[in-house]
């Protein structure tokens, strides 16, 4: 039987709206509220609403004078930073087409994406990323501007009436195409999903006035950006914050991260799992570090932090003596992570693959709810999210507000709502398998909706591994489990036709020394450490954990250690960091071969029943 989450919407679909009429719309309404911060001479400058639209328009202005004309597409690269975003609106109220592209992108996934969508003009941040737009040579495109030149391009807004810009953006409506993002693509081209203007929009109004008011609306509402505005969540966040509420940031070097976030003090953020994994795991090898009572005091503080949340669950809430516990806690060691990020944070926004519940017990325990969510390229990012007022962790929470999400027969997650894609950027072969015959969008992803509407991902439908003996085993639950282990960077699971589960793991580098410190073992190499017994050891303790969310049946029998790491510069990653399974089954095929070969070599992972 078909199961079925739908949300009103709190705001019905508007087509006459489009993201620069949005603009136009807030900045004449409150001209004077800050709508972002900028880093000028090192310090955050407010940027007003009717400053912003001023910028926006003289910009576009100045790319009409180029020779932009309505429908043309403009790529971007570069990372995340103020003047993406003054370009994006920029573009939009030019009545142009902006196109992402990862700055860390090859010439080759360059000049597919810039030539497949007929970009006419490139926006690069830097010199580097001009040299690798120019060593891609796409026909199309008529000249690459770096963002220091952006001002040249505004400086030619006096060449342009006003007038025609206003008409471009009057013209607009919210059917038309606002941008393509191209799929980061696990195997074969990235395909280009066509969003609309409209698309962006409902969603953006719907969050702002629905439950999540209370994330991203609330009149001291502050975001950082960090993740890639390559990346449909961070794009989704940034028209958020400027057609609607919220103070928008941006911070484009993760080594600046730490101190942007003590800076801006941003109240709520959005990330991936692995960003909250890092920050736990590193502030537990420091208190192992430090010694006895400092591990001790951090390893109370956990327990906790995660007691007190499950206890918030709860009819009752906390104890007495949990709440006293707590506030020993939050002393010690809580309101010292908390201070990490920023000391004002309230909410975090997690999607990409499963936090997992310990996790979101602790940052919940610690003051920080992270609100999982699910969505894909194909739906303006959110399709579904935790609500503020009723979290139920190791869930995606119910339907966003204004969609509609069913779980067909087989299990597979479909979607629909006017946040949906129109279709793929010239493959209309690709877009009419992309909807099921009466409309839904299919996901490819499995889940199980509870009584309340809660949607659960329990896998991909084309990761789905069969064994040897005919059962059906969902990879990402054991990688989840597995990579949540500090020494852990990534997990592949393996075993199709095979009489067992196997898994490729690598150790990440970074959480290396502070592990090995911790444990009196000195200074090792990657490769070293993968002979060392008691990293074998820990890695084999760690699966055993990661199996005790599956059956004995599909539980990881046997690990092999690669002495390298899959990096999306080595090719093995999107750059939304999801594995390319193909080219990792190609490359490390011998070493695969080996975990099933008489013998085996790999560490053998003991399963109790």
């Amino acid at each position: 039987m078909t199961q079925l989450s739908a949300t009103p919407a709190v705001v019905p679909y508007d087509p006459a709206v489009s993201i620069p009429g949005a603009l136009r719309d807030r900045a004449a309404a409150h001209p004077n509220a800050t709508m972002l911060e900028r880093r000028v001479a090192g310090a955050w400058t407010p940027v007003t609403a009717s400053e912003f639209a001023h910028e926006v328009t003289d910009l576009a202005r100045g790319l009409v004078a180029w020779g932009l004309e309505p429908g043309d597409v403009v790529a971007i690269m570069g990372r995340t930073s103020y003047e993406w975003t003054l370009a994006d609106f920029a573009i939009w109220t030019a009545g142009g087409v902006p196109v992402p592209i990862y700055e860390t992108s090859s010439p080759d996934q360059i000049s597919w994406i810039a030539g497949d969508s007929g970009a006419v003009l490139v926006l690069a941040e830097t010199d580097e990323h001009a040299a690798r737009l120019r060593e891609a040579d796409v026909a199309s495109v008529r000249e690459i501007v770096t963002f220091n030149h952006l001002t040249d391009v505004a400086a030619r807004a006096s060449e342009v009436d006003p007038s025609a810009v206003a008409a471009r953006t009057a013209a607009l409506t919210g059917d038309d195409l606002a941008t393509i993002i191209y799929t980061s693509g696990t195997t074969g081209r990235p395909k280009g999903v066509e969003l609309t203007h409209g698309n962006f929009v409902y969603l953006a109004r719907n969050g702002a006035r629905s439950d999540l008011h209370d994330v991203v609306s609330l009149p001291h509402s502050r975001t950082l950006l960090f993740m890639p505005l390559a990346h449909v969540f961070a794009r989704f966040i940034e028209v958020l914050c400027v057609i609607e509420a919220g103070v928008l940031g941006h911070s484009p070097d993760t080594k600046d991260l730490v101190a942007d976030l003590g800076s801006f003090r941003p109240t709520f953020l959005l990330a991936v799992p692995r960003v909250f994994e890092k920050v736990f795991n590193s502030a537990q090898q420091k208190a192992v570090a430090g010694g006895a009572l400092k591990k001790r005091f951090f390893g109370f503080a956990t327990q906790t932090a995660i007691d007190y949340s499950q206890a918030l669950a709860t009819p009752t809430g906390p104890s007495a003596a949990l709440r006293a516990r707590h506030r020993v806690a939050d002393r010690v060691v809580l309101s010292r992570l908390t201070a990490a990020m920023g000391g004002a944070l309230e909410y975090a926004i997690s999607g990409g693959a499963p936090l997992g519940a310990r996790l979101g017990h602790f940052y919940r325990g610690m003051g920080v709810t992270i609100l999982e969510g699910y969505g894909m390229t194909e739906t303006t990012a959110p399709t579904t999210v935790n609500l503020p007022s009723d979290v139920r962790i190791g869930t995606v929470g119910p339907s966003y507000p204004g969609t509609q999400v069913r779980i067909a027969d087989d299990g597979e997650i479909q979607v629909a709502g006017p946040h949906v894609f129109r279709g793929y950027h010239g493959n209309p072969e690709a877009s009419a398998e992309a909807f099921t015959p009466d409309g839904w969008l299919r996901s490819g992803d499995l889940g199980a909706l509870d009584d309340a509407g809660y949607l659960t991902i329990t896998g991909r439908r084309k990761e789905i591994i069969i064994t040897a003996g005919g059962k059906n085993v969902a990879p990402a639950v054991l990688e989840d489990g597995l990579r949540g282990h500090p020494l852990v960077s990534q997990v592949v699971v393996v075993g199709d036709g095979r009489p067992f589960i196997g898994a490729l793991v690598t150790l990440d580098a970074e959480m290396l020394p502070g592990w090995l410190a911790g444990k009196g073992l000195g200074n090792l190499t990657v490769a070293e450490a993968v002979r060392s017994p008691q990293v074998q050891d820990a890695i084999v303790r760690a699966t055993q954990r990661a199996n005790g969310a599956v059956s004995r049946a599909e539980s990881i029998r046997r690990v092999r250690i690669l002495d390298v790491d899959l990096t999306e510069a080595g090719g093995y990653l999107t750059p939304s960091l999801k594995v390319k399974r193909d080219v990792v089954h190609r490359d490390f095929a011998e070493p695969i071969e080996q975990l099933y070969a008489p013998g085996g070599n790999g560490l053998d992972v003991p399963v109790t029943d």
